[in-house]
């Protein structure tokens, strides 16, 4: 790791990581990556190193001149129990599914937000891996659809895929 450059603690398949992953991308900001595992040795998270960075035990986190920026992901799914994970997440997404659907029908252009890449953007693309995770019928969305599929072309967004990041298993690797 290079001194004075950005440290980014992320998990591969961290949806909050892949938004922050897109945005330095975008914004051409050189970053060293610190993997996180959230499975490993019970959550790498948790060790009492990582907990001293930042003490809600979550990634992203990103440490920038000296600032140190957090988010969370897997608590929300943890609370609501393995065996009703995937009819929860599948009911959730779908009800935001359905409403940004509606928004996106006066807002959108090539983008979410016209013609230029939003936050909205960043978070978009995240979401529907996550759907697609989850097994949602997308068809229902065709905008998210088209959106989600411009944005996949875009270099920044497939350099900062979860499949292409060095902690990605063998398994989950393009």
């Amino acid at each position: 790791m290079q001194a004075g450059k950005p440290v980014l603690y992320s998990y591969f398949r961290s949806s909050c990581s892949w938004r922050v992953r897109i945005a330095l991308a975008l914004k051409g900001i050189d970053y060293d990556i610190l993997p996180i595992s959230l499975i490993k040795d019970g959550g790498q998270q948790f060790t009492k190193e990582f907990k001293t960075l930042n003490p809600m035990s979550q990634v992203p986190t990103l440490k920038i001149d000296g600032i140190i920026l957090t988010q969370s992901n897997l608590s929300v799914l943890k609370k609501v129990g393995q065996e009703t994970q995937l009819a929860w997440a599948q009911a959730v997404i779908n009800s935001g599914f359905g409403a940004l659907e509606h928004v996106l029908q006066s807002t959108a252009g090539k983008y979410c937000v016209g013609n230029e890449i939003s936050m909205a953007d960043l978070c978009l693309v995240p979401q529907v891996a996550n759907a697609e995770r989850f097994k949602v019928d997308l068809s229902s969305y065709p905008t998210i659809n088209r959106i989600n599929k411009t944005l996949l072309t875009m270099e920044a967004f497939q350099v900062s895929h979860p499949s292409r990041q060095p902690d990605t298993p063998p398994e989950f690797q393009a």
